[in-house]
């Protein structure tokens, strides 16, 4: 069997792959606007690694506990009850994933349209996520070479525009010595809305929850992979952001979108720009790719507890959930070709900030309910841990919520909807296998 499973490299590249997009490339131009400590701005991204990693610490006890694929999906149909895990399939089937992918695929078309003016960014987007989804459905070990061969690339991307960074002849002056006025910007209103975007950029330390079955002895492999690929990801962040303010003066920041490529203008010269296009393009395939493998996997999962679904469930004889990889491929194809991924990526924020948050509650619930329940692995320092996760999404949400009413309120009837295909879906015979509390 363990040749038909990936290795724990793979797992953790999964994690790593999910976590970079586009996000560290283009947030701190709005936190700069918002945020004049320097010490400030790196703890912001410092404090997003924390909360990242304790969430990686609390689903990594879940995936030993409750040992099969699917991730909130899985975790909260056996925790609470099956219409609130199929909820959250639901979301990430339908937007969860695809709609991160057609942004990561659009993002990649105007990278590559400054070396390609001619070319519609839209035909280059749907390109490569066709060609992509293609590779994924040549069986998993097509799947666990492409991964680990785009993220390796990625990585070393990074680490060239890192190490040029450093090298840089004329620095920026920065202060990185926590004073009171730094200490004070920690509890400040424009520290709190930045913190949002930041974790949208470290969304993804979730991914190796999602192919628990498919990871060689994962009991011992999947904490692994979440702790070190959410650490790893951690750390290039913040070398990534504390290069981009030493490279680039502030006032050239402030407000602007394009971080990497100004950074890059300022550590490369005047062709900077095309080359850190090139290095985030080309870095965008291994996230498309990670979303790509992670979707139809819940899919599958979904299909195999409702057998009206079992359609969505047909695997080919390499292990590739081709009938699911397909559906998300055209949902995907025709969030970008109508440009409305945009819009469902806001929309979804609330619905996917809820499942991750109701699924790190359910460590705590199975920890009172159920406290002689195997558990190979258990999260350290319990119960800070979770509670530092529960308390940062919870504010997110929160913030989401008084911001966006409307797209939240979009969100909460796209979950109706998923109630509503849930009672379709399911059948009065077979039922979800549910966890033993006692």
């Amino acid at each position: 069997m363990s040749q038909k499973k990936i290795s724990v490299i793979t797992a953790t590249n999964l994690v790593v792959a999910n976590m970079i997009g586009t996000g560290v490339f283009t947030s701190l131009g709005f936190q700069v606007a918002g945020i004049s400590s320097d010490f400030a701005l790196i703890a912001l991204w410092m404090v997003g690694g924390v909360a990242a990693l304790c969430g990686a610490l609390s689903y990594a006890e879940l995936a030993t506990a409750l040992p099969r694929s699917g991730g909130e999906y899985h975790y909260l149909s056996k925790i609470y009850h099956p219409s609130v895990g199929f909820l959250s399939g639901w979301i990430s089937v339908v937007v969860g994933f695809p709609a991160p992918i057609a942004l990561a695929g659009i993002a990649f078309g105007e990278y590559v349209k400054v070396f390609a003016p001619g070319i519609s960014p839209v035909f280059l987007s749907l390109l490569i996520i066709w060609m992509i989804t293609a590779v994924h459905l040549f069986g998993l070990r097509v799947e666990e070479t492409f991964q680990n061969g785009s993220t390796f690339l990625k990585l070393a991307l990074i680490l060239v525009l890192i190490v040029a960074g450093l090298l840089v002849a004329n620095p920026q002056r920065l202060n990185l010595h926590p004073g009171p006025e730094a200490l004070e910007i920690l509890v400040s209103g424009p520290f709190a809305v930045s913190l949002v975007y930041v974790m949208y950029a470290y969304s993804g330390w979730n991914a190796a929850a999602y192919v628990t079955e498919e990871v060689r002895e994962p009991a011992k492999n999947v904490p692994w992979a979440l702790l070190i690929g959410t650490v790893a990801v951690t750390v290039l962040y913040l070398a990534l952001n504390y290069v981009f303010l030493r490279t680039t003066p502030k006032p050239v920041l402030s407000g602007k979108l394009e971080v990497g490529l100004l950074a890059g203008q300022a550590i490369f010269g005047p062709i900077g720009g095309k080359i850190v296009s090139g290095l985030i393009s080309l870095g965008l395939i291994a996230t498309i790719s990670a979303m790509a493998w992670i979707g139809p996997r819940i899919t599958r999962r979904m299909s195999e507890d409702l057998p009206k679904l079992r359609l969505l469930g047909k695997s080919s004889k390499k292990g590739t959930p081709y009938a699911a990889t397909i559906l998300q491929v055209i949902i995907v194809t025709f969030l970008v070709a109508t440009g409305t991924f945009q819009t469902v990526l806001i929309y979804t924020q609330f619905s996917l900030l809820l499942s991750s948050f109701l699924t790190v509650l359910g460590l705590i619930v199975l920890r009172i309910r159920a406290p002689q329940m195997e558990r190979p692995y258990k999260v350290w320092g319990y119960p800070v841990t979770p509670i530092v996760f529960l308390a940062i999404t919870l504010h997110m949400m929160l913030y989401v919520i008084r911001e966006k009413p409307t797209e939240s309120l979009l969100g909460l009837i796209t979950m109706i909807a998923g109630l509503i295909m849930y009672f379709f879906a399911r059948e009065s015979g077979p039922k979800f296998h549910s966890v033993r509390l006692k």
